[in-house]
């Protein structure tokens, strides 16, 4: 138990008590009253486990941060990159400086006001915040600050569902066929497989089993500051995914014509895994010259894929796992308003259902009053 005593120094009050390292703590109030409702809370976090040395949230945000950047070097590079430009441009500018307990969630509020004021669209707002919240998080599971104060933010809604773009499969065809010989079952394999574009990426020829119609996703690719990196998937899970015998024939035939190293499929003309200016040097000229709408993005044929099995009655279930998405969740929330067109054929099934028992019913009906008359 602590003690409130008078200051032996000076005409205020001593609120003293040992932390739960057992070290000796005191503090200095004015008046005997504020000294011991001090106490009074600090013994009260120290029953519940909420206790916070007061000295640890003096820690600056910056240097907090970067210990914890030290934690995370399991990431993949494509995701630390990104970690790592989000907090120089727009994290430690704000808070760097700052003590941890020294942020206010009115100080965070006005930041991500700030941030969607400065035209940055939602989608590059909410990983901002969410770096800083994990980390913000991550303090007060250390026992830096009593509690995050990353609550109660208002953030920009995502980027609306409409921007998703969908090709027909002629559609598909037009754009495979106008990119030219080297990349077109690179398109192929992105519309009908699903696949993103690191994952294209990295697939080697080992992982294609042709002779059993699949491809092993188990890595991906990522370019970070003109270097190539290739390690696990998004969500750091492997799938199989089965593909359509035409496919599997494009794939046999592109390998055979344009090998590449390290046993990549799709490369460069130099052999070399494909680098980020492929989409501004044959991509989007291809988009453009085989006439679809401007702008689209070679992640619209991941989207493309999506349309493509929900139009063959696919379950979200198999759509999340051919996607490799982390839940079904995610799956719902990203294309759930393309599943309405699925349950009206349930729905119609069901009616087809009832009919055929009708018909049943009748023909039942039929033979009983033939063999009584």
């Amino acid at each position: 138990m602590g003690t409130v005593r008078k200051d032996p120094r000076s005409s205020g009050w001593q609120a003293r008590y040992r932390d739960k390292a057992g070290r000796q703590r005191t503090k200095t109030f004015e008046s005997r009253g504020d000294a011991k409702r001090y106490l009074d809370s600090v013994e009260s976090d120290l029953t519940r486990g909420t206790y916070c040395d007061p000295q640890a949230g003096k820690v600056r945000f910056a240097d907090f941060a970067a210990e914890w950047r030290k934690s995370v070097v399991h990431l993949r590079a494509g995701t630390l990159s990104n970690i790592d430009t989000r907090m120089a441009v727009h994290i430690l500018p704000e808070f760097g400086k700052y003590p941890l307990s020294a942020i206010e969630p009115s100080d965070v509020r006005a930041w991500v006001a700030g941030l969607t004021r400065k035209d940055l669209a939602p989608t590059s707002v909410v990983p901002i915040y969410r770096l800083f919240a994990r980390i913000m998080s991550v303090a007060e599971s250390d026992g830096k600050i009593p509690r995050s104060p990353c609550r109660g933010v208002a953030l920009p809604a995502q980027v609306s569902r409409t921007e998703m773009r969908f090709l027909t499969p002629e559609q598909i065809r037009d754009l495979a066929e106008t990119i030219g010989p080297r990349y077109r079952a690179l398109i192929y394999t992105a519309a009908y497989t699903g696949m993103r574009w690191g994952e294209c990426g990295a697939l080697t020829v080992t992982n294609c089993k042709l002779l059993h119609g699949r491809i092993d996703v188990v890595q991906s690719l990522t370019e970070v500051g003109g270097h190539h990196e290739i390690g696990p998937t998004k969500t750091g899970k492997v799938r199989s995914i089965a593909i359509p015998r035409f496919l599997g024939e494009l794939l046999a035939d592109h390998i055979a014509r344009f090998p590449g190293e390290e046993d990549i499929v799709f490369t460069g003309v130099e052999g070399m895994p494909l680098r980020r200016h492929f989409l501004r040097r044959h991509f989007h000229p291809a988009v453009k010259q085989a006439g679809l709408e401007p702008g689209l993005r070679f992640h619209d044929l991941r989207h493309t894929c999506v349309s493509l099995l929900i139009a063959q009655g696919a379950h979200p279930k198999e759509i999340s796992e051919r996607l490799g998405h982390s839940t079904i969740k995610l799956t719902f929330d990203r294309y759930g308003h393309l599943l309405p067109s699925l349950d009206d054929r349930l729905r119609d099934g069901l009616d087809r259902l009832w009919n055929e028992s009708l018909a049943s019913a009748d023909a039942a009906v039929r033979t009983v009053v033939g063999l009584a008359t």
